[in-house]
C-alpha cells in the first residue's frame, strides 16, 4: 500500500535523487528532513516543491522533540535514513561532527521510531509493531574496510572501518542492529558502492572532474590513481532501496554493488576524452591519510533474495552525468 516515508537527508546527492524517484515510480509520501549543510541543496528539488506528496522540513536528525513532532504529524511509517556528513577528507579533520551526526543522530531517529510504531507505545518489553512498518538505514561499503587485489565485500564480513567517516558509520550499522536484536524494530540495512550521477556534490571524485575539465583547470588525483572503487548509478541504487522497503526481510544487510569497477585514473581520462580535453590537465597529488586501495560489493544476495540487478552501464551513466 501508500507509504509515507521520511527520508532523512533528502537534499543531498542520492537523497534527492531518492525522493525523485519514489514521487515518480510510487504513490508514496515523502517528508524530506535535512539540515542543509554543506552538502545538502533545494535546487536539487526544487522541480518537486510543489508536489502534494512531499513536504520539506529543514532541521537536524539529532532533534528528538522535531523527529518526534513529525511522527506524530505526518503518520510516518517507513524512515529512509540518508542523512549523514560523508566526506571522507573532512572527516579526518572534524571527526567530532561526524560522530554525533551519524551515530547520534541515528539512535534518535531508531529511538523516536520504535516508539511510534510499538502498538503498545513506548513499553520496553514489547516487541510488536504496526504492519508495514520499516526503518532502512542507508550505510556504506567502506565499513568493510580495504581489500586486497582481488575478492568482495559480502555481507557476512567483519567491519573493519578504517577512516572517522567509515567507523562512524559501522557504529550507526550496530546500533540499527541492535535495535532490531533488542527492540524487535524492523529494520534493513543497505551497504552500496560509490555512487555517481546527477545532484552530486562537487567535491566527490567524478563531478569534480567534470568540472574542473569543462572550466580547463587542473585534475587532481590522488596518489598514482590506480585505487579502485565499484561505481553504481544513482537510479538503480534508489531502485534497489524501494525493493528493499518492501520485499527486504527483515533484519537483513543488503549489499548494493554495480559489478563495475574502474581506477580513479581511468574515470578521468574517460571524462577527459568524453569533453575532448587534453589528459595534461591530470596532475598527481599527495594521497590521502588511511586512503583504501579497492572497494567492490557482491550483490549476489540482493539479486538472488529480491531480484536486483544494476541496468546502467558506465559508458552511459558517465554520459548522463556529464550532460546533467
Amino acid at each position: 500500500g501508500m507509504k509515507t516515508i521520511l527520508v532523512t537527508g533528502g537534499a543531498g546527492f542520492i537523497g534527492s535523487n531518492f525522493v525523485h524517484y519514489m514521487l515518480s515510480n510510487t504513490e508514496d509520501k515523502i517528508i524530506n528532513l535535512d539540515a542543509l549543510t554543506y552538502a545538502g541543496n533545494l535546487n536539487n528539488l526544487r522541480d518537486i516543491q510543489e508536489s502534494k506528496r512531499y513536504h520539506f522540513v529543514k532541521g537536524d536528525i539529532r532533534d528528538k522533540k522535531l523527529v518526534e513532532q513529525l511522527f506524530q504529524e505526518y503518520d510516518i511509517d517507513t524512515v529512509v535514513n540518508f542523512a549523514a556528513e560523508s566526506h571522507v577528507d573532512r572527516s579526518i579533520e572534524q571527526p567530532d561532527l561526524f560522530l554525533t551526526t551519524n551515530v547520534l543522530g541515528t539512535q534518535v531517529l531508531l529511538d523516536v521510531a520504535k516508539n511510534a510504531w510499538n502498538v503498545y507505545g513506548n513499553d520496553k518489553y514489547s516487541n510488536e509493531y504496526r504492519e508495514g512498518v520499516k526503518f532502512l538505514q542507508v550505510s556504506t561499503d567502506e565499513v568493510y574496510g580495504a581489500l586486497g587485489k582481488t575478492g568482495m565485500f559480502v555481507e557476512t564480513m567483519p567491519l573493519l572501518p578504517n577512516s572517522p567517516y567509515s567507523a562512524s558509520k559501522a557504529s550507526a550499522d550496530l546500533l540499527v542492529r541492535a535495535y532490531h536484536e533488542t527492540y524487535g524494530l524492523p529494520v534493513n540495512i543497505t551497504r552500496c558502492s560509490n555512487n555517481y550521477g546527477p545532484y552530486q556534490f562537487p567535491e566527490k571524485l567524478i563531478p569534480l572532474m567534470i568540472h574542473n575539465c569543462l572550466h580547463d583547470k587542473s585534475l587532481p588525483v590522488y596518489g598514482d590513481g590506480m585505487q579502485v572503487r565499484d561505481w553504481l548509478y544513482v537510479e538503480d541504487h534508489c531502485k534497489a532501496i524501494d525493493l528493499i522497503i518492501h520485499n527486504g526481510k527483515v533484519g537483513e544487510v543488503y549489499n548494493v554493488g554495480g559489478h563495475n569497477e574502474m581506477k580513479n585514473i581511468d574515470i578521468v581520462k574517460l571524462i577527459c576524452k568524453e569533453l575532448g580535453k587534453p589528459e595534461s590537465l591530470i596532475t598527481y597529488v599527495t594521497d590521502r591519510k588511511g586512503h583504501d586501495m579497492r572497494y567492490a560489493i557482491d550483490p549476489t544476495k540482493i539479486h538472488n533474495e529480491l531480484g536486483w540487478l544494476p541496468e546502467t552501464k558506465f559508458a552511459d551513466g558517465i554520459k548522463k552525468t556529464i550532460q546533467w
